[in-house]
């Protein structure tokens, strides 16, 4: 998996978040956006997501070197973000058949073993509605990472997580991340460790 940012910008009425990026990001690598907040990190994964479009240039996308539809890019890709809401009214049960529906976990993975990953099986047919910040953020994290896809999104993966929350999600990072492309928003040097590229948004500040 291949995608290709070629002089790409984003801008909010007359002022420009970031201009002029020029980057390519390959399968078997993870990558960090860092920068302070406000800087433009969230924007420029939503360009990546596909969820936004660009106000200059352009983002490229190819599978096994065949370019793909920017319509089709969201079947490729997962993301999890603290803008992104999980279905309250369902349960942690039903929220996992509800993707399924739309992606489907890494083989053999079952809804009950997403479940038991993501340290939810007790509260397997408990409204999410009910489930503290932390159980939110781990089932938001396993649905994005357990999904057969080869682009992984994150955007502040341990934020509502505690000690074990954190090792948790380097476990689960650790486990399930090999030869697929993970790109990163974090200020937390913790959540990016396993990352091989760091990417500075200011950069592309003008």
């Amino acid at each position: 998996m291949k995608i290709i940012i070629s002089n790409a910008g984003k801008r909010f009425n007359f002022e420009w978040i970031f201009k002029n990026i020029n980057y390519t990001f390959t399968s078997g690598n993870s990558y960090a956006l860092l920068g302070p907040n406000g800087s433009g990190k969230s924007t420029l994964l939503q360009l990546i997501s596909g969820s936004t479009s660009t106000s200059a240039g352009s983002i490229d996308y190819y599978h096994n070197e065949k370019q793909i539809d920017d319509d089709k890019i969201f079947n490729y890709l997962t993301i999890a973000a603290p803008y992104l809401e999980l279905i309250e009214e369902f349960t942690a049960t039903e929220m996992i058949q509800f993707q399924n529906q739309f992606k489907l976990f890494l083989k053999g993975i079952t809804i009950e073993e997403v479940l038991q990953i993501s340290m939810l099986n007790k509260d397997a047919n408990k409204q999410i509605r009910n489930f503290s910040s932390g159980m939110k953020q781990r089932l938001k994290i396993s649905l994005a990472v357990l999904a057969d896809v080869p682009i992984i999104l994150l955007d502040e993966p341990t934020t509502n997580l505690d000690q074990q929350g954190f090792e948790w999600y380097l476990k689960l990072m650790k486990e399930f991340s090999a030869d697929r492309l993970i790109i990163i928003c974090s200020n937390l040097e913790r959540e990016i460790v396993f990352c091989n590229e760091k990417i500075d948004v200011m950069n592309f500040k003008q």
